[in-house]
């Protein structure tokens, strides 16, 4: 039977050209936070190894953000390569609900193994907003199976950002954040101030806000959610641990649960393998992304208590009501499994506080540069503020000139370089960012 004449051509059997594959994403694909009618500044990735991504116009360029904070490893690594091709002649994917595998057993006991005491219990996810709207499952469900159902809304702070999903939306900063145009549509919570900026900064006015929050909104609330110690997209903010301190001690006052948001803080970035250990504390429930696979595929991993699996088991459903297609995917499993092993078993935290060092003398300079605000360093995390927010195409050409791929945002220019980074990559990112430093006047054209 012929086809109508209405259906689509065929794909073509030859391979279209860069100009053609770039016109075929401008007509056809949405980029991140991006309008469909084309960025004319996409670039065509043709492979990757290492560092460096290798562009098709020829250039090998830095990648500075670790395919956002996810690559730690970099690109093309050998024993995570193997890990990939070895699973995928076992099995790729089977549904999880009935069925079980090797793959996401072993990774649920390195979890268990690797994160703070008493978080026995894993749920794999399939991506860091999912991971956030689980989250907020096992806390309501928690309180229902305490007879608590009115318990429904969760205690955060200013300058989150915790997803793009509609539950983890709503904890994200509902001003400055991403996400202000779905507000009157959100689950409205209950923000405290943004936490005072750096490691030492006094929190003692941050303190008494947030206990007179606590206090006010108690009967209401369900847990409290945060980044440990750096929010990420939120605006790359540094604050205390002794806030995280202070939050599990609300938590436990008010019989709240503590859930921390560690997609990208988790695996080492801020110099410890996991936010919270930069305050000693053991949240209720824990988020895992970006990381955990080493950039190979997306996963994430929501750990918790074994009073928390209780009491959601104890709510009417009794059951987590949460279940994703491709939750616990094999593929993914086994390379995260890789990747831990692989982080664990090198000297990962030697290589980040070098990365911090040279960051920290590399962007130095960055302060006396006209419009700069603030430069700070944590971990593998490098950031310089200025004063506007920057034309991103703009900013992110001048490094792309300088041998170095980096996504700026709002007023950041940043990066979180992959922990296999030499000096000479690490100087490399310094020099383009500070030359990415838009100069102050007419040359300054912002959006």
């Amino acid at each position: 039977m012929a086809a109508p004449s209405s259906a689509r051509t065929s794909a073509p059997s030859t391979r279209p050209t860069t100009p053609q594959l770039l016109s075929l994403d401008r007509d056809h694909l949405w980029h991140p936070y991006a309008p469909m009618n084309g960025d004319s500044s996409v670039h065509l990735v043709e492979s990757a190894s290492g560092v460096r991504l290798r562009l098709a116009d020829g250039r090998e360029v830095v990648d500075a953000m670790s395919s956002w904070w996810a690559a730690i490893h970099g690109y093309r690594h050998p024993v995570l390569d193997a890990a990939l091709m070895g699973q995928v002649d076992r099995v790729a994917h089977v549904m999880f609900g009935g069925l079980t595998h090797q793959p996401a057993v072993e990774l649920a006991r390195r979890l268990v193994a690797i994160t703070p005491a008493g978080l026995d219990k894993v749920f794999l996810a399939d991506s860091g907003s999912v991971s956030v709207e689980v989250a907020v499952k096992m806390a309501l469900q928690w309180q229902r199976g305490r007879g608590r159902p009115r318990r429904t809304r969760l205690l955060t702070v200013r300058g989150g950002y915790h997803g793009d999903t509609f539950g983890a939306m709503s904890v994200c900063d509902p001003v400055g954040g991403m996400h202000t145009m779905f507000t009157d549509v959100l689950m409205p919570q209950v923000f405290a101030p943004r936490p005072p900026a750096g490691l030492d900064a006094d929190i003692t006015d941050w303190t008494a806000q947030t206990v007179a929050l606590a206090e006010e909104h108690a009967d209401d609330l369900a847990a409290i959610i945060v980044e440990p110690v750096l929010q990420g997209a939120g605006g790359m903010h540094v604050y205390p641990p002794e806030c995280l301190r202070l939050l599990r001690e609300l938590a436990d006052r008010h019989d709240l649960l503590l859930i921390l948001d560690e997609i990208a803080t988790g695996f080492g970035r801020t110099g410890e393998l996991f936010g919270a250990t930069h305050a000693g504390v053991t949240p209720d429930v824990m988020c895992l992304g970006k990381a955990l696979t080493g950039g190979y595929l997306t996963l994430a991993a929501v750990l918790c208590t074994d009073r928390v699996a209780a009491g959601v088991d104890a709510s009417e459903s009794g059951a987590l009501m949460h279940g994703p297609t491709y939750m616990a995917n094999p593929l993914a499993c086994a390379v995260a499994t890789a990747s831990i092993d692989l982080l664990l078993g090198s000297d990962w935290q030697t290589r980040v506080r070098r990365i911090e060092r040279r960051l920290a003398a590399g962007l130095a300079p960055a302060r006396d540069l006209p419009g700069v605000v603030d430069v700070r360093t944590l971990g593998a995390v490098g950031v310089i503020q200025v004063d506007t927010p920057l034309d991103i195409t703009a900013a992110g050409a001048v490094a792309l000139d300088h041998g170095v791929w980096v996504r700026p945002f709002r007023d950041l220019l940043y990066t979180m370089p992959p922990y296999i980074s030499t000096d000479d990559d690490v100087d490399a990112i310094c020099r383009a960012l500070l030359a990415a430093v838009p100069p102050v006047g007419e040359g300054r054209t912002m959006r």
